[in-house]
């Protein structure tokens, strides 16, 4: 594989003050441009960039992306103040760039279609030729002036989360494969004669006609009709949905014939971020083995400090605390690039004397992470909501432990063999005794192994309270246990989860989840006719506009406020 690419946006985020960070995107607003503060900052940054750039490099990874075009951008259209601010952007990112490329990194920098600013909306009046013509001027200004850079990678399907406060904010904007098909059309010309690349994500969330690219072989056949250019990669995820456990490998891998790299997370947005061992070894081993019939893989993408709205704040390769991010980096390109067994990885990177304990530690992890973090029944159900594959986890997201009335209606509807998967959760938690242990006899984190067990223990309560029939003694128990959990992993810690419940009985009864399931959910990828086509895509959509405009603020905070909301789902 000849593209070994990784993100370089941890030193970005030094010493960033909010409580939940947003991982999507470098924190714009955090970086000084100017006062007595804006040169320590980005001095800081270099060095940290410099000590990054060092240690991916020595691991065998030939390219960094940075964010994003925008941010670098002086196009007469945007505001002078926003200008003037880019401008400074631009002077240290030239710097940050030659420190990757010192290093021997090929840069990439991100861009989202449609990033822009109120003066620049004012211009384009939601005209889709004029946002393609706008946007080809500042991606053709953008490689001119950055000759060092090899190349952007471009997102149309997410962006920017409801939190970010910028006068530069990305939105989508491409509802139809057509239109994308289009406005890669009308790019690729420019990379071309630039002698650049063009890295097209197929990430979607599920937005619009187009929010199915990710999974959908008509639509992204649609999207790609006519793509040829050499300057041009598909960049895509190793399953149908986010990074998650229990997915298979996406089959357009199989399909597209055009050069695709594929993308993997080492820092695992909603396995607890880097704060405990959550491997990706065994499941990269099998993907790598099944890419071998795939065609046209050029390389990957790993995404090491990239994703979620969390406080969790570990950085890989930036402090001692981001060791299994690194232990997954280093297992993503050895087993991608090199060939090498879990085993060999494990080798190298904790040392011969070590190797078997640690491999050991990671096993019992495996199964923790699998059969309790995961509820192994529901996880391996194929099961569609709109253009979106339902993810196979639902009760734990980010760094929140939802112990909801709703969220038990939900799971028991679709999990029937309730005391297997009890019994799969208790016995998993079993392996938390020796897990310490092994950390202890290895001199590695065992604090990291004790919040894991801790945090683990409210999952598995929340697991009994989901299977179990209501009883009020285990409501106290769970109150008692969050209380309990809260003090020993206090918010100041910035090591913890949120622990939400929500006792009280829901409205919902079983009828109703059973009855709105059979209507909402499918177990196919193809669209039910009327159900879908009709109901789910179009009726559903506007019922909930409607429901939006008059009980928005029923809905809980959290599907509001978080990301791009709940909204982006019913678009």
């Amino acid at each position: 594989m000849d593209l070994a690419l990784i993100d370089a946006i941890g030193p970005f985020f030094r010493g960033h003050s909010r409580r939940v960070i947003n991982w999507s995107k470098i924190p714009f607003p955090h970086l000084a441009t100017s006062g007595p503060e804006r040169a320590p900052q980005w001095t800081e940054i270099r060095e940290e960039l410099r000590v990054f750039a060092s240690k991916v490099r020595a691991l065998g990874f030939n390219a960094a992306s940075l964010d994003d075009v925008a941010h670098l951008s002086l196009h007469p259209w945007l505001e002078p103040e926003v200008r003037g601010r880019n401008a400074i952007l631009r002077e240290e990112f030239r710097q940050c760039f030659a420190v990757l490329r010192e290093a021997g990194l090929r840069v990439f920098v991100t861009s989202d279609f449609l990033t822009t600013t109120a003066a620049v909306d004012a211009q384009l009046r939601e005209r889709l030729d004029a946002a393609e013509t706008w946007f080809g001027e500042v991606v053709a200004a953008f490689l001119d002036d950055f000759p060092e850079v090899e190349g952007i990678i471009l997102r149309i399907g997410e962006s920017d989360g409801l939190d970010v406060s910028d006068p530069l904010r990305s939105r989508l904007f491409l509802r139809t494969a057509a239109q994308v098909n289009r406005m890669l059309h009308s790019l690729l010309p420019i990379f071309e004669q630039h002698g650049r690349k063009l890295i097209f994500r197929t990430w979607t969330v599920g937005a619009h006609l187009v929010g199915d690219l990710i999974w959908h072989r008509g639509r992204l056949a649609q999207a790609l009709t006519g793509i040829t250019s050499p300057a041009f990669i598909l960049s895509m995820k190793y399953g149908e949905s986010d990074f998650f456990r229990y997915l298979p490998l996406n089959r357009h891998f199989f399909r597209i014939e055009l050069p695709k790299i594929i993308e993997f997370q080492a820092r695992r947005e909603y396995e607890g971020a880097g704060e405990y061992p959550s491997f990706i070894g065994w499941d990269v081993e099998r993907y790598a083995r099944e890419l071998r019939e795939a065609h046209n893989v050029v390389g990957f993408s790993v995404w090491c400090q990239t994703g979620g709205w969390h406080a969790l704040r570990r950085r890989a390769f930036l402090e001692p605390a981001g060791v299994w991010i690194e232990l997954n980096t280093l297992a993503t390109i050895r087993v991608l690039r090199d060939g090498q067994s879990v085993e060999e990885v494990v080798r190298e990177f904790f040392g011969p004397e070590r190797a078997a304990g640690a491999l050991e530690l990671l096993r019992r992890a495996e199964i923790v992470i699998r059969e309790l973090l995961y509820i192994v029944e529901f996880a391996e159900q194929k099961l569609y909501f709109r253009r979106v594959r339902i993810p196979p986890l639902i009760h734990v997201y980010w760094d929140s432990v939802f112990i909801h009335d709703a969220v038990r209606r939900v799971i028991a509807h679709f999990v029937h063999e309730p005391e297997e998967a009890l019994r799969e959760g208790e016995a998993a938690f079993a392996n938390f005794e020796h897990m310490q242990t092994l950390a202890r006899e290895l001199a590695l984190p065992e604090e990291d192994i004790v919040f894991m067990r801790d945090t683990f223990e409210m999952i598995l309560l929340a697991r009994r309270y989901y299977l179990l029939p209501p009883d009020p003694t285990l409501d106290r128990q769970i109150k008692a246990a969050k209380k309990t959990y809260k003090k020993r992993w206090p918010r100041s810690h910035r090591q913890r989860y949120r622990i939400r419940t929500s006792l009280e009985a829901s409205r919902l009864g079983r009828r109703t989840v059973s009855w709105l399931s059979r209507l909402l959910v499918r177990r196919q990828r193809g669209y039910r006719h009327v159900l879908d086509r009709v109901f789910t895509i179009h009726v559903l959509s506007w019922i909930y506009r409607l429901f939006q405009v008059r009980h928005r603020k029923a809905m809980p905070k959290f599907m509001r406020k978080t990301a791009m909301g709940v909204d982006s789902l019913f678009r």
